[in-house]
């Protein structure tokens, strides 16, 4: 039967200070977190879409007439909105997230998805259409040709060819800037760093480390498990010395701390175990296996222990009465002589299970 059993360790978690040789990698705070000094905004806008080949809104939107007969109306040609008669015209909503780094004259990608009953937006235009963010303020102005990435042939009917979503499209780079978001730095006077992966002793080694790396006390502040602050000093006014400052940041280099954590894959056979992970001394029965975890080995070493497992007849007791309690043995001989008496990974599975119901395995069991 083909089974893949993979094991993972790391180094076991510790304060280490920056430059201590240790098992485990340090990573650079560029590739745990992210510096943030602004935040993204989601923009809006509502326009409307000319030049369609009859694929237009119907009758039955008509806000998309109204639409039509107010912007006439600001061009100074005054429409009853009851009397317009078309068809190739469709009433659109524009998104775009823009970008804390994004400036004046900038341009972005536009998404566009029609609001109405129209067919198709293939081959239309968007007419100038602004853009704001939730606090109303416009900070896009966009317009230009859709692109769908497909089309449609035919009436509609048995004998039409679709090929792809066509009442979505986007318009690259047809959004420009016109307002600039507002940066954190200049409200707050921090930069924020915010980490991938929450984690409270992450979070504190990676303010230590900068602490340490620019020989200031109290220069970085982990406020929770997921953020670290950092003071700005006035000089960083300056673009260059600003930048200068975050790519120092960005090269620091820390040792994330992981949670015990096992992950199974039942269809593949997969065990990943992570750091820290221990189990503690105790008897189960699987089977015609019995499993003996002693209490003979040094508590907190992963890579060393006595985890037996003895295969027995059917018609032995499969209970164990003596054993010892307390003792960490580890994972990775449980796992390996499992895998050596040829334990499949449905069986694998329920033990580690087991394991943890009785809270022996210490760790967070993950069943994918």
């Amino acid at each position: 039967m083909h089974r893949l059993i993979l094991l993972i360790s790391f180094c076991a978690a510790m304060i280490v200070p920056v430059g201590q040789v240790c098992a485990a990698t340090a990573v650079r705070i560029k590739d745990l977190a992210r510096l943030q000094m602004g935040q993204e905004i989601p923009l809006t806008g509502m326009g409307l879409v000319i030049g369609l080949e009859g694929t237009g809104d119907g009758r039955q939107a008509s806000f998309t007439l109204r639409m039509l007969a107010n912007m006439m109306t600001r061009l100074n040609l005054t429409v009853d909105p009851s009397a317009i008669r078309v068809r190739n015209v469709a009433a659109v909503s524009a998104t775009a997230i823009l970008s804390p780094y994004d400036r004046t004259g900038n341009h972005i990608d536009v998404q566009v998805a029609s609001l109405g009953d129209a067919g198709s937006l293939q081959g239309g235009t968007l007419l100038l259409t602004p853009m704001a963010g939730p606090d109303g303020k416009v900070y896009v102005q966009v317009q230009g040709p859709i692109s769908i990435g497909g089309f449609n042939l035919g009436g509609g009917g048995a004998g039409s060819i679709r090929k792809n979503h066509s009442v979505v499209g986007t318009i690259p780079n047809g959004g420009m800037v016109v307002a600039e978001p507002e940066r954190l730095i200049d409200v707050t006077g921090y930069v924020q760093v915010t980490l991938y992966d929450p984690d409270w002793t992450t979070a504190a080694r990676t303010a230590w480390a900068i602490d340490e790396y620019f020989g200031e006390f109290g220069l970085a502040k982990a406020v929770d498990a997921g953020t670290i602050q950092i003071r700005l000093d006035p000089q960083f006014s300056q673009s260059h010395l600003l930048t200068e400052f975050m790519a120092d940041i960005e090269k620091i280099t820390v040792v994330p701390d992981l949670p015990a954590r096992v992950v199974v894959n039942e269809r593949t056979g997969t065990v990943v175990i992570g750091e820290n992970v221990s189990v503690s001394s105790v008897a189960m029965s699987h089977g015609s296996l019995k499993l003996k975890i002693p209490g003979d080995a040094a508590e907190g070493d992963l890579f060393g222990g006595g985890a037996e497992v003895v295969e027995e007849p059917d018609h032995l007791h499969p209970m164990i009465n003596n054993f010892d309690v307390g003792a960490m043995p580890t994972v990775r001989e449980l796992v390996r002589n499992l895998n050596a008496l040829g334990v499949t990974p449905r069986d694998l599975i329920s033990i580690l299970q087991s394991l943890k119901t009785a809270g022996a395995l210490r760790a967070d069991l993950i069943i994918q």
